[in-house]
């Protein structure tokens, strides 16, 4: 890609570029949409487990490492992406941090363990299954986690997926953000 191409936006790792893949059509999340994410999630981000969905360049959970995030497992389905985000990894010193796995969504969620405090989702915007992978994330997330999934600004979210409730959205340009977190009760 011609240019800067994407880079850490801040933490310890800021401004070094991450790997982007050959081949591969991507839609990484902008500089200034994770830039305001991460000032809205604030401290939460400190020595939490990340779960980063359609993880592309690997864009938000290295962010989520560079903030100080314990530990980042990262889900994509494409093979150069994968080898990518690995190179990324080591490039920004989290190798030992993260974990990469290659899978499809949402069959690959069954391949999880344990919870996570912060789950970033950044599907294709046309993905057919977003919703479907958005339900089965309740189970994985925990008390008091959040679930950051960027949708285009046109699409309007589930407000209450099964044991989720919707707690804020954001929209910049044709970008929206929208946060969730477990239905209060459950």
């Amino acid at each position: 890609m011609a240019g800067k191409g994407v880079r850490i936006a801040g933490g310890s790792a800021r401004g070094v570029p991450l790997v982007e893949p050959r081949g591969v059509r991507l839609r990484p999340t902008s500089g200034l949409v994770r830039e305001a994410v991460f000032n809205i999630l604030g401290e939460s981000v400190r020595g939490a487990r990340v779960l980063d969905l359609y993880a592309g360049t690997g864009a938000l959970g290295i962010e989520a490492l560079s903030r100080g995030a314990a530990h980042a497992t990262f889900l994509e389905g494409d093979a150069a992406c994968v080898d990518a985000i690995l190179q990324s990894l080591a490039r920004a010193g989290f190798s030992a941090q993260g974990t990469v796995l290659r899978g499809r969504l949402p069959a690959a969620l069954d391949r999880l363990e344990g919870t996570f405090d912060l789950v970033f989702m950044d599907p294709p915007y046309d993905d057919p299954a977003r919703e479907e992978v958005l339900v089965r994330l309740s189970p994985l997330l925990a008390p008091g986690g959040r679930i950051v999934f960027e949708h285009g600004s046109r699409y309007n979210p589930p407000v209450r997926p099964r044991g989720l409730q919707l707690l804020d959205r954001r929209t910049y340009g044709d970008t929206a953000v929208a946060f969730y977190g477990h239905l209060e009760g459950e």
